[in-house]
């Protein structure tokens, strides 16, 4: 975990704690009442064939990981008893397990259990769309006894560790998947609508575009039981509809408040503005494969005739970093490749599509959702307009988000999709998720996070060597290197970086906005 990492999530803690009264001694935590979380998109699924922070989100509170990420920024053993021990070769991780946990179904969490779940991802013809990423390196797993795990490696796989916190390789109940009726692609269904984990909080009800709703797990095995009766994700896309049920007291939080509304939000007594840093990069991706896109300059001309800093100032209301690499800083193997992003330069992406044939202007669409991201339908509508003044004439359409990652996950030969707007977060602070997943071209859709058809060779090696560099500045020096050729070639316009812009009602206590864009409720509770 790197340094500024730390410090953005102990930023995102010091967030958390501004949530207690803000005057007298701190009150005694209560038990009871219901949270309701508003935000702008459903999940998907609640398997471990998720692939969004919406899923992810609600899954971290029903079924947990062997390790995860604290507030300050470190990884701790979760459903791991102790920290993993590696061979001197580093090809076989050992870790010995908590005892004495079971999962909401009463069934036993055990090495057996780890070994079900990490075998299920394994397997390719399960198609899970997180297995080359996160346990890519991992040839086999054995559950050498009751509490103790081996993961043996092809070679040493230096991001594991931090992989082994992602909520997608979180341990569901074998038991409660075979009993739904197993998990079939692209996902998960059947078990996906109604998971079973250890967590703090247990799965009771989903009514798809509308609401999830979770309950207390009365036997949590954790030292820190979970206060509240339930958690409930309200489905309200519409960021001014959010707000109002924010203000009115529908709702006790409100996730991607629009900018322009704080200053008036911060006048409100009931309320508190919450505003933490993510490791999402925000990006419109293009189609290599597919004309215009699939040559360099047209890329380019994309990222000169776009001014990001005027849409990071005017439309985020500064609440956004112009990118200036293709991950966020914060993340180990960050370093930036062009101080303030691609410059804006009408003129040279006027040149550059002439030198490639379109000096008579282009016609692209670009899709991009409604709600998923702060301010995503206004971005799009202001790239829209500026690329008018090159030339380029952008016709958008929007579409529901599971439908939108459905459709922007079709392989190469099938796909019509010209150019779309999405995000990654980094969630696991290593470079390794946010540049294998994306720009390798073993990842190229429907298999993998690649939708935009990139494929360079010396990318794909570098990426390959990384993985298994244990020396940390050669390792930063091999990214960088991938990265400075993944800028020139364009395979994106390179938007932004965002922060999360949080309204809390005042009541609302422990709550945690993590900058891996999750909000956390495991402790949170109504103050009355």
């Amino acid at each position: 975990m790197s340094r500024r990492l730390a410090l953005v999530i102990v930023a995102a803690f010091v967030a958390a704690v501004l949530v207690l009264p803000a005057t007298g001694a701190p009150a005694t935590p209560q038990a009871g009442g219901t949270l309701i979380i508003g935000r702008g998109a459903d999940s998907v699924t609640l398997s471990p064939y998720a692939s969004a922070s919406p899923d992810a989100e609600v899954i971290a509170h029903i079924a947990e990981t062997l390790y995860q990420l604290t507030p300050e920024g470190r990884i701790v053993p979760l459903l791991a008893e102790a920290m993993p021990t590696l061979s001197p070769d580093a090809r076989t991780m050992t870790i010995r397990l908590r005892t004495g946990i079971r999962f909401h179904d009463g069934t036993p969490f055990d090495a057996a259990a780890v070994k079900w779940n990490f075998d299920f991802i394994l397997n390719p013809d399960n198609r899970a769309p997180f297995r080359a990423i996160l346990l890519g390196e991992v040839a086999s797993v054995d559950a050498v006894d009751a509490r103790t795990v081996r993961l043996n490696l092809r070679r040493p796989f230096v991001p594991l560790l931090a992989h082994l916190t992602h909520d997608f390789l979180a341990i569901h109940s074998p038991t409660a998947v075979q009993r739904a009726g197993g998990m079939r692609p692209p996902t998960g269904e059947p078990y996906g609508r109604q998971p079973v984990g250890t967590g703090p909080y247990r799965f009771r009800e989903w009514v798809r575009g509308d609401r999830i709703v979770l309950e207390r797990n009365p036997d949590y095995w954790g030292p820190r039981k979970p206060l509240l009766d339930q958690i409930v994700w309200r489905v309200i896309p519409d960021d001014g509809a959010r707000v109002l049920a924010l203000e009115g007291g529908q709702i006790h939080v409100a996730v991607r408040v629009p900018p322009r509304e704080t200053t008036r939000l911060a006048l409100n007594q009931a309320l508190r503005i919450d505003r933490t840093s993510s490791v999402r990069t925000i990006y419109i991706a293009f189609n290599n494969q597919k004309p215009p896109f699939n040559d360099v300059r047209v890329r380019q001309a994309f990222n000169y005739a776009v001014n990001k800093r005027a849409i990071a100032q005017t439309v985020l209301g500064g609440a956004a970093r112009v990118s200036d690499a293709p991950i966020s800083p914060g993340i180990v193997g960050y370093s930036g490749i062009q101080a303030g992003g691609y410059p804006y330069d009408v003129n040279r992406a006027r040149q550059l599509l002439a030198e490639a044939g379109h000096g008579g202007g282009v016609n692209v669409t670009i899709l991009h959702p409604t709600g998923r991201y702060v301010q995503d339908a206004q971005v799009a509508a202001a790239v829209q307009a500026q690329l008018r003044a090159a030339g380029i004439n952008a016709r958008l359409q929007t579409m529901e988000w599971a439908a939108y990652l459905s459709f922007t996950n079709q392989p190469p030969d099938r796909t019509p999709v010209e150019s779309f707007m999405l995000g990654w977060g980094t969630v696991t602070g290593d470079a390794d998720y946010g540049l294998y997943s994306l720009f390798h071209s073993s990842q190229w859709a429907p298999a993998g996070f690649n939708r935009f058809f990139y494929r360079n060779p010396q990318v794909d090696s570098l990426l390959d060597q990384a993985r298994a560099m244990t020396d940390a500045a050669r390792r930063a020096a091999t990214y960088r290197e991938a990265m400075e050729i993944i800028w020139r070639d364009a395979p994106w316009l390179f938007l932004h970086s965002e922060s999360q812009v949080t309204g809390v009602r005042r009541e609302v206590q422990d709550l945690l906005v993590h900058p891996t864009e999750r909000i956390v409720a495991f402790h949170a509770w109504l103050r009355r």
